[in-house]
């Protein structure tokens, strides 16, 4: 009877997960007894990590390809750990780091080790992960002190556009006059011409 467990993570459906898949094939795992989520590291709210939780039971293992792929917060990532180890009673290997492998540190002194190595990994991806997140965040500062706009097209006030509309109509304002009063691009303001044109035949 096999008794690896194994679970891999991408962060979204775009990524391929088959590298990790077959590193845990490798390994020893059956296929059937490997668990995948496409979903981001930032929680454990994720589908087949909780249907994988079900199936680890005493005397199983856990194996992962990365202790990233378990998560990427670090207090989770501990806490997780410690209910896997303790409460569920199995064990886990993480191939990368050979020294992350409850199965053969079962003293204490590899248990004092095991819990200082996941701990700082643990704390390497939580940081690079806010470190992440505030590069996006300077990134869109800088974009939007260069004039970048973000968030949704703007809705223009309709009485406001048919009013400008009529005056270009009427030839009354220029296109540049039109365009600058309903603060709009050039194609904008064609596209709302068209519309314009369209519904005025039809009025």
């Amino acid at each position: 009877m096999n008794d690896f467990i194994g679970y891999a993570r991408v962060s979204s459906k775009e990524q391929n997960e088959s590298r990790q898949v077959q590193a845990l094939l490798n390994y020893g795992v059956l296929q059937r007894n490997i668990f995948v989520d496409k979903k981001s590291g930032k929680d454990f709210n994720r589908a087949s990590y909780k249907c994988m939780l079900k199936r680890l039971k005493k005397g199983k293992t856990l194996v992962v390809t990365s202790i990233d792929r378990l998560g990427r917060n670090y207090e989770e990532i501990i806490e997780q750990w410690r209910f896997i180890i303790k409460e569920v009673g199995a064990d886990i290997i993480v191939l990368d780091i050979p020294l992350l492998d409850t199965t053969i540190h079962k003293d204490l002194i590899g248990t004092l080790i095991s819990d200082i190595v996941l701990q700082l990994l643990s704390f390497v991806a939580q940081s690079e992960r806010e470190n992440i997140k505030q590069r996006q965040a300077e990134g869109i500062a800088i974009a939007k002190a260069n004039g970048v706009k973000f968030g949704r097209p703007k809705k223009y006030d309709i009485n406001k556009y048919l009013s400008v509309l009529d005056k270009y109509r009427n030839k009354e304002i220029s296109t540049e006059m039109a365009i600058k009063q309903i603060n709009c691009s050039k194609a904008t303001f064609y596209r709302l011409k068209n519309n314009y044109i369209i519904m005025y035949k039809n009025s």
